[in-house]
């Protein structure tokens, strides 16, 4: 088995006022980089010409706006790590799983979820199935919560076009230090683009340090990188066991990061059924509340004695 890391290399849309066409012969006429027929029969078989992004027969008439994608497939065999991951979700073409926290989404090292995807989900059996399921988008290594994967060429490349297009939506919570405002828009800009949150105030606990522990349910418009990290820095407010953007006196040994993506709402990439998963908020975030509820009763009652 070997991994496909799937990326776009050129778009196309058939209009039928061209004229009308079969698909391999408009890959044969505008896919100039592929220089000759039997070259782009085999792209056809491989599964790097794709029509509205699935694989199909090359003899197949196009339709007026179908879009015909080529893609360039990179092979990178597995190493299977053999991590049990909970399934949130699955079909033929997509899953939805469940990241643990300190456990990096993909890159050089073994245990990568990347890796463990082929210990847990079932094999696609659709024609434009890849040959081992990858990630959709990224999660920070400690970072825990829902993570949408693909299993098809055809789910990869319209979910990749459905985050750009910002049609799925990902809730997050966040255990934060201090108070907010009850209700908030964030708008930062990162690495010169603009960037967007939402945030609403769940709960809050009094705390030894900081004053305040709150929980806040977060939904980011945008997704740059450490978005979340810096819009809750930025409003004063940083996420408990950030090791980038909080004072070192507000971190916990060996506890991590108090940030967990918790939901997530998309239309399905090839059936089209509006899907809407929910998982719990981590239990670490309700005992540190507890805790710090305690330790500051514990201390005012110190000093009033």
């Amino acid at each position: 088995n070997q991994c496909f890391s799937i990326s776009i290399k050129a778009t196309y849309h058939y209009h039928s006022k061209d004229s009308t066409i079969r698909f391999n012969e408009f890959c044969e006429k505008y896919v100039s980089e592929i220089q000759s027929r039997k070259g782009v029969k085999k792209a056809i078989q491989r599964g790097e010409l794709l029509l509205n992004g699935e694989k199909t027969e090359g003899g197949r008439w196009l339709n007026e706006g179908d879009c015909i994608t080529w893609v360039e497939s990179e092979n990178k065999p597995p190493k299977i790590y053999p991590l049990d991951l909970s399934i949130i979700y699955e079909d033929n073409y997509i899953a939805i799983i469940e990241k643990p926290a300190g456990i990096c989404v993909s890159g050089n090292q073994y245990k990568t979820v990347y890796n463990a995807l082929g210990h847990n989900l079932i094999p696609s059996t659709a024609i434009d199935a890849l040959p081992w399921p990858l990630p959709a988008h990224r999660l920070d290594n400690q970072t825990r919560g829902l993570l949408l994967i693909a299993k098809t060429a055809g789910a990869r490349i319209k979910l990749g076009h459905d985050f750009e297009c910002k049609a799925i939506h990902k809730i997050y919570h966040a255990l934060v230090v201090g108070k907010p405002e009850k209700k908030g828009e964030i708008k930062v800009d990162i690495d010169e683009k603009k960037t967007q949150t939402s945030y609403e105030l769940i709960s809050y606990t009094p705390a030894c340090k900081g004053g305040y522990l709150s929980l806040l349910k977060l939904t980011p418009h945008t997704g740059r990188t450490h978005q979340l990290r810096i819009h809750c820095a930025h409003i004063g407010s940083p996420i408990l066991g950030d090791s980038l953007y909080s004072k070192e006196e507000l971190l916990l040994k060996n506890k991590g990061l108090f940030l967990a993506a918790t939901g997530i709402r998309l239309s399905h990439p090839i059936i089209g059924d509006h899907l809407s998963f929910d998982t719990a908020i981590p239990e670490k975030f309700c005992k540190r509340m507890t805790y710090e509820k305690r330790r500051n009763d514990h201390f005012q009652n110190s000093r009033n004695s």
